[in-house]
This record gives structure tokens, C-alpha cells and sequence, in this order.
């Protein structure tokens, strides 16, 4: 009898063990990381060949980058805010015009509940009980995840974002700005792009882990996109110091 209970209380630590982590709990944060850091990398490096290709001195290229990694965290950090923060005052307008509702006509938004359910494959009588005891433990939570799609997992966190996407941004950016700091201006635009796609590489390959996404697809996409604006930057630079 021991071993069978233990048999059952180690299988029920497994399946809590299977299922305490999923990929999608990450997708807040990781969203807002692996952006930061990508355009950290791509948009300083590509600043920085754009400058390095165009002939200018060393110290030139090595305040352009430091700029750019400066007005780019506070530009990524801005942008995160205020695009989160509309989101998050979206999801708000919902819950608060739900609530309102639920409170009003009650019945209807069982139904509406109830609805939704049948159309997710339940039978009218078992979707109804379901819609009831949902709706008696927390009504607005319920109507908040299967009407309005709006979770734990997927609710706007303005503050989270902007903090990780200036952070990973600063990341990003210090990798093209040290390569410059350490390459003399004749090899500066070589190590400069040699070390950024190095970089986009193994973030193209952590972002995919994290995420459990396609490690080829992913270092395939972040390679090709780097690599396009850096040569788009570079061309300008070499174009424009040329003529200046």
C-alpha cells in the first residue's frame, strides 16, 4: 500500500514538475529583451559602420556610438512605455465597460460565457455550468480571459517593458561600441560587423531556447536583418563621405 501511494505521490510531483514552466510564461519579458538587445546591436553597429565606412577618425566613431547607445536606451524605453502603457489603458477600458456589464445584466453575460464555451465544444447544459461556477468564483476574471482574451501572461506591464528594453538596448549596444574601442580605425568597420553578427548570432540562439523556437529560423532571421542594415548604413556612409 506504501509503495502504491508513493508510486502515485511521485507521479503527481512529475506532472507538477512537467507543467510548472511553459515557454508563453516568458513572453512579456522576453518580447521586450530579446528587441532591446537586437536593436541595440543592429542599430549601433549599423550606425557606427555607416560612420567607420565614411572615413571618420577614430574619436569620431567612438562618440557616434556612445551617443547611440545613450538616445537609443532612452528611445527604446520611451517607445516601450508609451506603446505598452496604450495597451494597458485598452485592457483597463475593457475590464472596467465588463464589470459595468456583469453587474448590470448578469444573465446576458452568462450567456455570452456560456456561448463561448458551447462554441469551444461543450454541450449547451455542461458549457452553462461551467459559465455559473466561473462566474460565481470570479465573473469579471472569467470574462476577462475567454471574452476579452486578456490574462496574467498577456497583461501590459509598461514598466517592465521599458526598464528591460532599455537594459537589454545598453546590452546590445555595448558589444559594436567595444569592438570599436578596441580595433584601430583602419580595421574598425571589419571587427565592428564581424563582432555585431557574432553577437545577433547568440542572441538569435538564447532568444530561441527561451522561447523553444527554431534555433535555424531564429539565427537565420536576426543574421539576415543585421547584415542587410549594416551594408545599407556602411553603403551610405562610403556614398555620403565620399561626396562630402
Amino acid at each position: 500500500m506504501a509503495a502504491v501511494e508513493g508510486s502515485a505521490s511521485g507521479a503527481l510531483e512529475h506532472a507538477r514538475a512537467h507543467h510548472a514552466v511553459h515557454y508563453v510564461n516568458r513572453v512579456g519579458w522576453l518580447r521586450a529583451a530579446v528587441l532591446g538587445a537586437n536593436d541595440g546591436i543592429v542599430s549601433t553597429a549599423s550606425l557606427l559602420a555607416g560612420v567607420a565606412a565614411s572615413g571618420a577618425a577614430r574619436d569620431t566613431i567612438l562618440l557616434s556610438g556612445i551617443a547611440a547607445l545613450f538616445a537609443g536606451a532612452m528611445s527604446m524605453a520611451a517607445g516601450e512605455y508609451v506603446s505598452v502603457s496604450a495597451q494597458s489603458d485598452t485592457e483597463r477600458a475593457d475590464l472596467a465597460k465588463e464589470k459595468h456589464a456583469i453587474a448590470q445584466q448578469p444573465e446576458v453575460e452568462w450567456q455570452e460565457l456560456r456561448n463561448i464555451y458551447v462554441e469551444r465544444g461543450l454541450t449547451p447544459e455542461l458549457a452553462g455550468e461551467v459559465a455559473r461556477q466561473l462566474m460565481d468564483a470570479d465573473a469579471l476574471a472569467a470574462h476577462a480571459r475567454d471574452e476579452l482574451g486578456i490574462s496574467e501572461i498577456s497583461t501590459a506591464r509598461p514598466v517592465q517593458a521599458a526598464l528591460t528594453s532599455a537594459a537589454t538596448f545598453s546590452a546590445g549596444a555595448l558589444a559594436p561600441l567595444l569592438a570599436a574601442v578596441a580595433s584601430p580605425s583602419s580595421l574598425a568597420l571589419p571587427v565592428i560587423v564581424l563582432a555585431s553578427l557574432l553577437c545577433l548570432a547568440l542572441l538569435g540562439y538564447a532568444g530561441a531556447r527561451l522561447g523553444g523556437a527554431n534555433t535555424g529560423r531564429s539565427l537565420m532571421r536576426v543574421l539576415f536583418w543585421g547584415v542587410l542594415a549594416m551594408v545599407v548604413t556602411a553603403g551610405a556612409g562610403r556614398l555620403f563621405g565620399a561626396a562630402i
